[in-house]
């Protein structure tokens, strides 16, 4: 629903606890537990990151009992387009003094006194 690549899910509450993590096997054991296990109730907040898409989302969970039949949650707010991954980071130059001016190391061969 929100175009995630690699998503990072963690409950808002300055706690940092990791619901979906975007590291392999991470948090495998989270997969058949319910929000409520977690303490996610209405009004809790999460905070999804996706790196891969330079990407967060801030999620207000709201309880709902109107929800159709066979219907398990509704996602109500804007949802973004597709994000795309980021660009590929510029080629870094070989610079040997720090700037980019062109300036050359010097090459003086005078006498020191």
């Amino acid at each position: 629903k929100f175009a995630m690549v690699a998503p990072d899910v963690q409950i808002d509450d300055g706690k940092g606890t990791i619901l979906i993590s975007s590291e392999e096997g991470e948090t495998e054991a989270n997969n058949h537990r319910k929000l409520s296990d977690f303490g996610i109730r209405n009004g809790t907040r999460l905070q999804a990151d996706d790196f891969l898409q330079d990407y967060t989302l801030l999620i207000n969970v709201l309880h709902s009992e109107d929800l159709e039949k066979d219907v398990e949650f509704e996602v109500v707010g804007d949802a973004p387009e597709k994000v795309g991954p980021k660009p590929a980071e510029p080629t870094p130059r070989n610079i040997t003094n720090g700037s980019d001016d062109g300036a050359q190391p010097s090459t003086s061969t005078g006498k020191r006194k």
